[in-house]
C-alpha cells in the first residue's frame, strides 16, 4: 500500500480537536473538540480532468459540500459515534451530556438529549444492526438503550473504572476496557460470564464471576498501562479467510494484540514503539491503523502505522503538528482522517490489491459477506462477463500471455506442501498446478515459467498448458534455489542430461531476505530488503549481475527488451536503472540519464517501446519517454496495459464497491500519450499534411495508422497508401490498392466506412447507390441477421433462400442464449421443422411434439427423433406411435420392453406380424437391442452363430447410415457388403432356430452393396472424363431406386447422358424426374426449364451408337442396355467397369465370394473383388 497526505482543514479559533467519526455509508465526518465544538463535514467528489474523462474516487477534486456547526454542547467533546443503519449521530461531552442528532431536510438537528452529570462518558458503541447502543461512564456505570431512545438496562460496576466499550460482531457480547489495562467480557444483558481466569503466570490462578481477556502483549509490571484503543471488526464486508483476527486491543505504551475471538490464546502481538492514542480497523478488517507519537532526536513526531491482521507492518505515515488524537477510516478505506491539534488532515491510500491483467481479462479479489475465503473474479473486459472462483487463502497472483497463476494456502497451517500454485485460464479454470513447501511472498511469470519466492528461497517452475504440452513433454521441471546461492546453471544442465537426483537446496534463514520479484523471458530480478537487486539470466537461472539501491525495494518492473529496470522503494521513490550491461549491451547509465520520482505507487512499461514508461504519482499519471515526462493526467486507476501509445487502466477502487457487477463503461479508462492526442488534434483542426510532418518527427505505427485512416476518410488514397507502408501494415495496404480498382465513388466510400467500422453509414451508402445486394452481404458478414430480415422486408431483392437462412440464423442466436420460445418462432418462419421439434422438446411442450406425429408423413426421419424424445422422458404411448409411423416397429417394441410394457409389446408384435416376440433373440437379442446398440447386437448374434439375425441387424445399420443427410457413401456400401456376407455365412451354416423376417432378404442380399458401388463408380468415371462409361454405369442405377433416392439416380443419369450426347436417354431421365411425386413445384419447374433449354437445341436422339451382339439371340443392342429388347434376357454387369456383359461370357471373371462377374481385362491388375473386397 501507499499513503500520502492530501488535504488539510483548519478549525476556527485554533480549537483543539479531541475526536473524529466518519460515517462509512454516507460520508459525513463528525469533528468534536474543546469548548463544545461540534461540526459535521462532508467531502464531495466529481468533475472532469483535462482530457475530458470524468474523474472519480481519489483523483477527483475534494471540496466541502457540508460544513455545519452543531450547537448544544458547552464542554469538551469526548466521544462521537455514528449509527449508520439509522443515520444518527451520537455525541458526548466532558460533563456527561449525550445528544442524538438526526438529518432533516439536508441539515442535522438535535433529536434527543440525556444529561447525566455524575461522570464523564468514556465510550459509546452501536451494535452491528444499529438497534442498541452501549454507553459506559468513567465511574463504572453502563447503560444500554434502544435506537428509539428507550433504556433497555443499566448496571453500576463497583470499583471499576472503565475506558471503552465494543460490541461483538454477533451482538451477543460486550467488551469493556478498564483504566488498569484489563479487558472484561459480559453478555448483552449485562450478566457476568462465569469462567475461570487462566494466565501463563504460574503464580496466579484466579476464579471470578467475570471473564477477563488474556493480555499477552504487556510484560509483567506493577505499572498500570491503560487501554487507548479497542476495536472489534463486525465482519459485515467479509473476511480475508475464516480464521482472520478481528479484535484489536491497543495500549498506551504502543503494544497491541490482535485476536481471532474473545478466547484466543495465541494472538498476534504488535509493538509499535510509540505512545499510542488510538487504533481502528478499515471497512473490511484487512488493515489496522494505530496512531500515536514517537520521540525522535528529542523531537516528538506524530505517526500512523498500518498493519495487516497478522501483524505485518505495511507503512508508516508521518503527520505534522504537535499532538495527534484520532485516526478514522473512510467507507471504502481509500482515505483516513487524522485529528492533529486544530486541524483535520486527510491522507489518501492506494491499497495493494491482489490483482493482475492478462489476455483482456482483469483478475481481482475481494471478500464476500457470509462467504469464507477469497473470491477471485475473472472479468473478461471484451464481452463484460465475469467468472468467479473461491480459494481458502490467496497470497499472491500474477498473469502473462494466456494464463495467470494463483498462489494459495490450505487452511491447515501445519499441512505438508500447504502452498499451491494454480495456473488458470481466462475463465478461472485450472490447467496446471504445483505444490511447494516454501511460504511465498511474491510471484511472477513469463511465457514458460512461474517463479515464486519466499524470504529465503525461490522456485522456478516450468508449467504446462494444453498448447505447450506437446512441446515440453510430460516432464515439468521445478527447481529451488536459495537467495544467497550463486547459481551458474551448469549443475542443472548436467542433472537434466544425465537424469541425476537433484542436490537438496538449503532453506536456512537469510540475513537479507527477499521482498519483491519480477521477470521477463530473458531475465529474473529479485529484490532484497537491503536494496540489493540480483539479476538472473533465464532460462538456466544464472546469477550474472547485482545492483544496489539505497532503500528497500517494494515493487520492480522490467521494460519490454530487458534493458531498463524501474524500482519503487518503501518510501514511494521510483528509480530507473540501466541493466543493459547484464544482457551484453553497452550501458547508458549516467547522471544525465537518471530518472527518479517521488510519491510513486504504480508503474507499467510499454509492451512495444522500451523507452515508454507510465507511472502513478499520487493521483496523477505521468508518461515518460526516456527521462522526459509528458503532461500529467488526473487518474486513480491501476494500469492494466501500455501498448500502441494507449494506456488501459482499471478503477479497482470503484469495482470493490460492487465487485459482482464490473462494467466496461464505468470501471475501465483508456488514456492516450501526448503524441497520439496531438496527432488527433492536428488531424481534426489543421490537416493531413501538417499531421504527416508531425508524425515524421515522432514516428510510431499507431500514428501512421491514424494518419492513414484520416486520409481514407478524405479519400486521399495516395496519402493512405504511403501511411500504411510506413506502418508496415500489409493487409491495409492491399485494401487501399483494391479501393483504387473500384470505379464507383459511392462503393468506395462505403468500403472505407466499413473499414472504419461505421457499418450503418456503409449500409446507407449502399442503399442510396441502389446496391442492396452489397448491403445484405455486409450484414451477412457481420452476422447481423436481424438487419438482414429488415432489409428484405423493406423490399430488397434477394434469393428466396436468403430470407430462410436469415430466419434460421436469427433463431440460432436465440438458441445460443437458451431462449427457446423466441427461437421456435423464427424456425417456424423458416419452415425448419427439425429445429422446431428440438425447441419444443427443450420447452417441454409435449402437446406440440405430439401434433407433429400427426402432421409428418410416414417414414419421415423426424418421427424417429420425436419418438426418441418421448422415449427419453418415458412418455411411452406417444413414443410408440412415432416409432410405428416411422416404420421402426422394433424400436417401439424395445421401448415397451425397456419399461416393462410387455402387453403393448405383444400387441405391436401381433399387429405387425412379428413372431416369437417373447424370445427376441430369442429373448430380445441379449438385452443389447433394447439399447439400440446394433454393433453389439451384431457381434452377439455372430458369436451365437445366428448369422441371419446378425445380417438383419447389419442391414438395419446400413439403412440408418443411408438415411442420414450427411452420409458417407463408402461407409454405407461397407455396411451393405458386411450384411450380405453375413447372409452368405447363414446360407453356408443355416441355423434351424432362425427365420427371416423379410423373405426378400435372400434375393436382395447384394442389392444395397451393388447400388452404392455403381453410384460411386459412376461418379468416379464422370469426374475422370469417361463419360460413356459413366452413362453405362448410371443406367444400371435405375434398378436400385429403393436404396438411392430416385432424384439422385435420374439426375446423375440425365447429366451423364447429356454430356455423352445421348439425348434420348437424357430425355427419358428428365421425364422421369418431372414425374417424381416428392419434388416441389419450384424444383419441378426448374427441371422443365432445363429440359426446354436442352431439347430446343438438340433432338431427343442418341448421337452415339455403340452396338454389341446379344450372346443369346445375336441381335445388336446398345452397350448401355441392361436387357435385350428382343429376347428379354438380362445382361450381367461388370463390377469393374459398370458395363453390361452382352457378348460371350468366356472373357469374364467371376468372384468366388459374391459371384459377381467382371471383364477379365479389368481384373488383371486387381488383387481383390471391387464389390465385396474378397481376395482373388
Amino acid at each position: 500500500m501507499f499513503i500520502y497526505l492530501s488535504k488539510k482543514i483548519a478549525i476556527p479559533n485554533n480549537t483543539k480537536i479531541n475526536a473524529i467519526a466518519w460515517n462509512k455509508e454516507d460520508g459525513y465526518i463528525a469533528v468534536g473538540g474543546e469548548d463544545g465544538l461540534l461540526k459535521v463535514l462532508k467531502l464531495d467528489a466529481g468533475g472532469e480532468n483535462e482530457t475530458g474523462i470524468k474523474t472519480r474516487g481519489l483523483a477527483a477534486s475534494s471540496n466541502l459540500s457540508m460544513n455545519q456547526t452543531l450547537e448544544g454542547h458547552t464542554e469538551s467533546i469526548q466521544v462521537l459515534v455514528w449509527n449508520e443503519a439509522h443515520k444518527k449521530l451520537t455525541t458526548s461531552d466532558q460533563n456527561g451530556v449525550i445528544i442524538v442528532w438526526m438529518m432533516y431536510k439536508g441539515a442535522w438537528y438535535e433529536e434527543m438529549i440525556n444529561n447525566r452529570k455524575k461522570s464523564t462518558v468514556v465510550g459509546m458503541a452501536w451494535s452491528a444492526d444499529g438497534l442498541k447502543i452501549c454507553i459506559v461512564y468513567e465511574d463504572g456505570a453502563v447503560i444500554v438503550g434502544s435506537v428509539e431512545g428507550n433504556r433497555i438496562w443499566g448496571r453500576e460496576l463497583k470499583n471499576v473504572y472503565l475506558s471503552g466499550v465494543q460490541w461483538s460482531p454477533d451482538g451477543k457480547l460486550l467488551l469493556f476496557s478498564l483504566k488498569n489495562g484489563q479487558v472484561h467480557l459480559y453478555d448483552n444483558e449485562g450478566n457476568f460470564i462465569v469462567c475461570f481466569l487462566l494466565t501463563f503466570n504460574p503464580l496466579v490462578t484466579l476464579m471470578t464471576f467475570q471473564m477477563q481477556i488474556e493480555i499477552f502483549c504487556n510484560e509483567v509490571t506493577l505499572e498500570l498501562i491503560p487501554v487507548v484503543g479497542l476495536d472489534w471488526y463486525n465482519g459485515q464486508n467479509g473476511h480475508m479467510h475464516a480464521l482472520c483476527p478481528n479484535l484489536a486491543i491497543c495500549y498506551e505504551n504502543g503494544r497491541a494484540q490482535i485476536m481471532r475471538n474473545e478466547s484466543d490464546i495465541n494472538p498476534v502481538i504488535l509493538d509499535t514503539r510509540m505512545i499510542a492514542v488510538h487504533c481502528s480497523w478499515n471497512h473490511n478488517g484487512s488493515l489496522l491503523a494505530v496512531a500515536g507519537r514517537q520521540y525522535n532526536d528529542e523531537k516528538e513526531v506524530n505517526l500512523v502505522q498500518f498493519y495487516n491482521p497478522f501483524g505485518e507492518h505495511l507503512r508508516t505515515l508521518k503527520v505534522p503538528g504537535n499532538s495527534i488524537s484520532c485516526c478514522v477510516w473512510e467507507g471504502g478505506s481509500l482515505r483516513v482522517a487524522l485529528a492533529v491539534d486544530s486541524f483535520v488532515y486527510f491522507a489518501n491510500i492506494r491499497p495493494d490489491y491482489k490483482w493482475c491483467y492478462f489476455k483482456k481479462t482483469v483478475v481481482f479479489t475481494c471478500c464476500r459477506p457470509q462467504r469464507p475465503g477469497i473470491c477471485v473474479s475473472f472479468w473478461d473486459i471484451s464481452n463484460n462477463q465475469c467468472h468467479s472462483v473461491y480459494v481458502p487463502i490467496l497470497l499472491a497472483l500474477d498473469g502473462f500471455g494466456d494464463h495467470c497463476v494463483l498462489v494459495t494456502r490450505s487452511e491447515a497451517d501445519e499441512a505438508p506442501g500447504q502452498y499451491g500454485l494454480i495456473l488458470c485460464n481466462t475463465l478461472g479454470t485450472a490447467v496446471d498446478g504445483k505444490y511447494v513447501d516454501i511460504e511465498p511472498i511474491a510471484v511472477t511469470m513469463n511465457s514458460l515459467h512461474v517463479i515464486v519466492t519466499s524470504k529465503n528461497n525461490f522456485i522456478v517452475w516450468q508449467y504446462k498448458t494444453p498448447k505447450s504440452s506437446p512441446v515440453t513433454g510430460n516432464r515439468a521441471k521445478c527447481t529451488m534455489f536459495h537467495i544467497d546461492d550463486n547459481p551458474t546453471g551448469a549443475v542443472e544442465v548436467i542433472q537434466d542430461l544425465e537424469h541425476l537426483d537433484k542436490i537438496p537446496t538449503s532453506t536456512h534463514q537469510s540475513v537479507d531476505p527477499a521482498c519483491c520479484i519480477t521477470c521477463t523471458d530473458k531475465c529474473l530480478i529479485i529484490g532484497r530488503e537491503s536494496g540489493l537487486l540480483q539479476y538472473y539470466a533465464l532460462p538456466h537461472v544464472v546469477l550474472t549481475n547485482k545492483y544496489k539501491i539505497a532503500s528497500r525495494p517494494h515493487k520492480i518492473a522490467i521494460n519490454c527488451n530487458s534493458t531498463r529496470l524501474s524500482v519503487i522503494d518503501v518510501a514511494g521513490i521510483m528509480t530507473v536503472l540501466d541493466i543493459s550491461d547484464a544482457v551484453g549491451r553497452p550501458s547508458t547509465n549516467s547522471d544525465g540519464n537518471k530518472l527518479e520520482r517521488k510519491d510513486v505507487w504504480a508503474m507499467c512499461w510499454a509492451s512495444d517501446n522500451p523507452q515508454l514508461l507510465a507511472i502513478m504519482e499520487k493521483t496523477r499519471m505521468y508518461i515518460f519517454k526516456g527521462i522526459y515526462p509528458e503532461e500529467p493526467v488526473s487518474c486513480s486507476g491501476y494500469i492494466c496495459s501500455f501498448n500502441d501509445l494507449e494506456i488501459q487502466a482499471v478503477l479497482l477502487d470503484e469495482i470493490m464497491e460492487s465487485p459482482e457487477r464490473p462494467s466496461n463503461k464505468d470501471h475501465l479508462i483508456k488514456l492516450e500519450v501526448k503524441s497520439l492526442r496531438d496527432t488527433r488534434q492536428l488531424l481534426e483542426k489543421v490537416g493531413i499534411n501538417e499531421a504527416s510532418l508531425f508524425i515524421e518527427e515522432n514516428p510510431h505505427p499507431r500514428l501512421w495508422r491514424l494518419l492513414a485512416e484520416a486520409a481514407l476518410k478524405e479519400m486521399n488514397l495516395p496519402m493512405a497508401e504511403s501511411a500504411f507502408v510506413r506502418s508496415r501494415d500489409y493487409s491495409k495496404l492491399l485494401f487501399v490498392k483494391k479501393l483504387k480498382d473500384i470505379n464507383s465513388e459511392a462503393i468506395r466510400k462505403a468500403r472505407v466506412a466499413t473499414y472504419l467500422k461505421n457499418f450503418d453509414e456503409a449500409e446507407k451508402i449502399y442503399m442510396e447507390a441502389d446496391r442492396s445486394d452489397l448491403a445484405l452481404n455486409l450484414r451477412q458478414i457481420l452476422g447481423d441477421w436481424f438487419r438482414v430480415i429488415q432489409i428484405l422486408k423493406n423490399g430488397a431483392s434477394a434469393p428466396d433462400y436468403l430470407l430462410k437462412t436469415a430466419y434460421n440464423s436469427t433463431a440460432e442466436y436465440f438458441v445460443h442464449f437458451n431462449n427457446w420460445a423466441t427461437a421456435v418462432e423464427y424456425y417456424e418462419l423458416a419452415g425448419n421443422t427439425e429445429e422446431m421439434i428440438e425447441c419444443y422438446f427443450q420447452l417441454e411442450d409435449y402437446k406440440k411434439l405430439e401434433s407433429f406425429i400427426q402432421i409428418l408423413q410416414e417414414g419421415d426421419p423426424l418421427l424417429k427423433k420425436i419418438g426418441d424424445m418421448f422415449a427419453i422422458n418415458a412418455v411411452n404411448s406417444e413414443a410408440v406411435q412415432a416409432y410405428c409411423k416411422f416404420g421402426n416397429v422394433n424400436a417401439a417394441i424395445d421401448l415397451c420392453i425397456l419399461h416393462n410394457r410387455w402387453n403393448m409389446a405383444i400387441d405391436l408384435a401381433k399387429k405387425f406380424n412379428i413372431t416369437k416376440i417373447s424370445d427376441l433373440f430369442i429373448k430380445y437379442t441379449s438385452h443389447l437391442e433394447e439399447q439400440g446398440s446394433l454393433f453389439a447386437a451384431i457381434d452377439v448374434n455372430i458369436q451365437a452363430k445366428f448369422y441371419l439375425h446378425a445380417a438383419e441387424h447389419a442391414y438395419k445399420l446400413a439403412d440408418q447410415e443411408s438415411q442420414k443427410s450427411n452420409k458417407n457413401v463408402l461407409r454405407v456400401k461397407k455396411h451393405y457388403v458386411y450384411a450380405a456376407r453375413l447372409l452368405q455365412m447363414h446360407k453356408k451354416n443355416p441355423n434351424p432356430a432362425e427365420w427371416a423376417s423379410d423373405p426378400m432378404i435372400y434375393e436382395n442380399a447384394w442389392k444395397g452393396a451393388e447400388a452404392y458401388h455403381y453410384y460411386m463408380l459412376a461418379q468416379e468415371q464422370l469426374y475422370s472424363g469417361k463419360l460413356h462409361d459413366a452413362l453405362c454405369t448410371a443406367y444400371k442405377l435405375q434398378d436400385y431406386v429403393n436404396y438411392i433416392r430416385p432424384i439422385d439416380v435420374y439426375s446423375l443419369l440425365a447429366l451423364t447422358a447429356c454430356l455423352d450426347r445421348s439425348f434420348g436417354v437424357c430425355s427419358k431421365a428428365l421425364i422421369k424426374l418431372k414425374t417424381l411425386p416428392e419434388l416441389s413445384q419450384t424444383t419441378r419447374s426448374h427441371y422443365i426449364k432445363l429440359a426446354w433449354d436442352i431439347f430446343t437445341k438438340n433432338e431427343p436422339k442418341d448421337l452415339r451408337h455403340n452396338k454389341l451382339k446379344c450372346s443369346n439371340c445375336q441381335h445388336f443392342v446398345s452397350d448401355w442396355r441392361t436387357r435385350c429388347p428382343k429376347c428379354k434376357i438380362h445382361f450381367p454387369t461388370c463390377i469393374a467397369s459398370g458395363k453390361s456383359i452382352i457378348e460371350e461370357l468366356s472373357q469374364t471373371w467371376l468372384c468366388p465370394q459374391c459371384h459377381h462377374p467382371a471383364f477379365e481385362s479389368q481384373m488383371t491388375f486387381q488383387n481383390a473383388c471391387l464389390l465385396c473386397h474378397a481376395n482373388k
